[in-house]
């Protein structure tokens, strides 16, 4: 089954992802985004969440079939690790985005053997920088990580070259292109739109985007 579409829909009707051209959202780095996503809000759903979760492990299995240990990246990948995890039988660790400053200093939380074959779950994947992280940190326990999955991403150009530079690959659920599209084609968004949105996915950096410093 390919579950692109449907888990596509699914975020749109939970208005997990909000598309607003017209008025956009604004990310850490200053860039104007008419694209908003929360995968958190999937866990509320049981039907979306069992979907989730089913997509997933078809995901796994179809890109990742030799997994042994499934790992969350903190806090947003660990609840949909911890479920993967149950249902594949497998045993389920998560990463901080940095070793933890008191107590054992750890940044891998759970248990990740030298030589074990991890797959990283993240739920959204922007330029890809805070779940390579998550990688390198695995990597640095001598495990070796298989890949990393997700629900969405945006495919940003820039996500594409740090993955493509660390050698480590990607498999999400669904993603941009099929999003904007599914929400033309339900008539969320106009013909126009739709053309503001494929500008800001060509270049989401551009002076057009970019909010104006005081």
């Amino acid at each position: 089954m390919d579950y692109k579409k449907l888990i596509a829909e699914h975020l749109l009707k939970i208005n997990a992802v909000v598309l607003s051209p017209e008025d956009p959202f604004t990310w850490a780095s200053g860039i104007k985004s008419p694209v908003y996503c929360d995968n958190r809000l999937t866990l509320a759903y049981l039907d979306v969440r069992a979907d989730v979760i089913n997509a997933f492990v078809a995901l796994i299995k179809k890109n990742y079939p030799d997994a042994e240990v499934i790992a969350g990246t903190a806090t947003a990948g660990i609840p949909h690790a911890a479920l993967i995890a149950d249902r594949m039988g497998l045993p389920m660790a998560y990463i901080r985005s940095s070793a933890k400053s008191h107590g054992r200093k750890k940044q891998i939380e759970g248990v990740i053997n030298p030589g074990q074959k991890v797959v990283v779950i993240d739920d959204l994947i922007s330029t890809g920088g805070s779940v390579l992280t998550a990688v390198h940190a695995v990597e640095a326990v001598e495990a070796e990580v298989l890949g990393v999955a997700a629900i969405f991403t945006y495919q940003l150009p820039q996500a594409s070259t740090n993955f493509e530079k660390e050698k480590v690959s990607l498999a999400t659920l669904t993603d941009f292109d099929t999003l904007i599209h599914l929400a033309e084609e339900q008539g969320e968004i106009s013909g126009t739109q739709l053309e503001q949105l494929k500008k800001w996915y060509a270049d989401p950096a551009s002076e057009d985007w970019r909010v104006q410093k005081q």
